[in-house]
Formats: C-alpha cells, structure tokens, sequence
C-alpha cells in the first residue's frame, strides 16, 4: 500500500469548509465555559452556602465522566426538558427548533465550566488576600475589588491553562460528530468513505488540527507576554 500525496492535499482543502463548525464550538463553548466556570470558582473559594456544595458536585459529576456522556445527556435529555415545558407554557417553540449545533455548544459549554472553574480557582487562590483588604481599606465595596482587582490577576495567572484548555476543547469538538455536527474530523471521515483513501483524509485532518493548535499557542504566548509587561509596569 502507498500513500497518495496528491490526495492528502485534495482532502486538506476539501476540510476547510467544516473549519468554521470547529472554531465555533470551540469559541462559544470556551467563552460561556469560562463564564460557568468563574461563577462556580468564586462560589467555591468563598464558600457561598449551598451554591458551594452544588458547585463542587457539579465539578466531581462533569470531571468524573466522559465529555461524550455530557452530549449524549444533553442530546436526549433537553429535548424531554423543551418539550415538557413548551407543553405547560404553550410556547410556540420546541425541541425539533433546537438546531443540532446547539447541543454541541450547551453540552461542551457545561464540560468547559467544569474544568475550567479549576483553572479559575487556581488563580484567585494566587491573588495575595492583602490586595482584596487594601482595596476595601480605601473604599472600594467588595464587588469592585473582585472586578478592578482579583479578577484580573487571576486571569491573568490563568492564561497559559486557559490555552491549554482552548487547544483541549478544540479536540474535544470531534465528539460533535455523534449529534450529526459536521467539524474536521467529521468531514475527514466523510471525504475518506467517499474515497475510499482513509489513511490521507485523517493525516490532512491531524495536519489542520496541528496548525490550529500551533496558532492558538502562539495567541496565548503574545497574549502572556503582553500580560507580563503591563504586571511590570511597562506600556506597550
């Protein structure tokens, strides 16, 4: 058996299509991730009664198993939700309306909170506790401390696991294929059945994936550096 070379080429541009399936996922489920994600940190680290030990379950349930069971849940679980009430409020829309991205963006997005609410956690833990009392010393009330204050440092902290995190859920959106989702692997496995040349569809699909990964890394490399001078104090 050899390799067609030509046809992994022909396959790469064949994938490009389904590139915007992938970036979006991932972009919509990293950003609504780190929103459910920084809610359930904070929640955690200041032991906010009940909404701590919901947090923490939700934490241990969604890190405890795999992201592939959270979208086949949210696949035939929603539905059954949407329905029943559609039903009790006579809304006019129901679960057939639910576009089958969105599945992959609600189901993603939860799993991203999940382990990104550690990442989070891990930076506001950083945050020196002095900081949050000199800034309640010259005024400020404790929600402007977090916003002008502990939110930013830890973020800051955050960012080379936040794009660990990106690059990991990036992977993870090939899972999107079992709701009928079309992203790069997908496709991949499309173009090779039609073809019958596997081996070169998948190769131009791991090549896409790495230069997609190359990019986000240096993204989160600029992003740092920028980061790092202004904690010095520089300009840029």
């Amino acid at each position: 058996m050899s390799i067609d070379l030509a046809f992994i080429w022909t396959a790469f541009v064949k994938l490009l299509p389904a590139l915007p399936n992938t970036i979006l996922i991932t972009t919509v489920s990293m950003v609504f991730g780190l929103l459910i994600g920084t809610l359930t940190a904070f929640a955690r680290v200041h032991n906010v009664p009940v909404v701590s030990q919901l947090s923490a379950a939700y934490v241990s349930f969604i890190r405890g198993t795999p992201t592939l069971t959270h979208l086949l849940l949210v696949y035939f679980g929603l539905p059954l939700i949407v329905d029943q009430l559609a039903a009790h409020y006579h809304w006019s829309f129901t679960a057939i309306d639910i576009p089958m991205i969105g599945f992959a963006y609600i189901a993603f997005s939860i799993t991203a909170g999940a382990y990104l609410s550690e990442v989070v956690r891990s930076g506001l833990l950083a945050v020196d506790k002095g900081q949050t009392e000199a800034g309640l010393s010259i005024g400020m009330n404790r929600l402007q401390v977090i916003r002008r204050i502990v939110l930013p440092q830890a973020l800051a902290t955050s960012v080379p696991n936040l794009g660990n995190a990106f690059i990991g859920l990036m992977h993870g959106s090939t899972l999107a294929f079992a709701v009928s989702v079309v992203d790069i692997n997908a496709k991949a496995q499309i173009i090779a059945s039609n073809n019958w040349k596997y081996l070169e569809a998948y190769i131009a699909a791991a090549l896409l994936f790495w230069g997609l990964t190359i990019c986000i890394e240096k993204l989160a490399s600029v992003l740092e550096k920028r980061i790092q001078v202004y904690a010095r104090g520089g300009v840029s």
